[in-house]
């Protein structure tokens, strides 16, 4: 993992909250789940000729 989208310490405090744990396997899948939604977010606002993320675009 190259770069990190996620930060980990509020994923397990979530996770603590809800009396359950995170592994590192489900650390690696969520930063890589939010890395392609912000790559199709990317894509869409390129398509649409803007340089601004939009939250409709993801």
């Amino acid at each position: 993992m190259a770069d990190s989208y996620i930060v980990k310490s509020k994923i397990r405090e979530y996770a603590k909250s809800k009396d359950m744990n995170v592994s590192a396997e489900a650390d690696e899948a969520l930063n890589s789940a939010v890395e392609e939604l912000l790559e199709k977010a990317v894509a869409r606002a390129e398509g649409n000729s803007r340089k601004t993320i939009k939250a409709r675009d993801m």
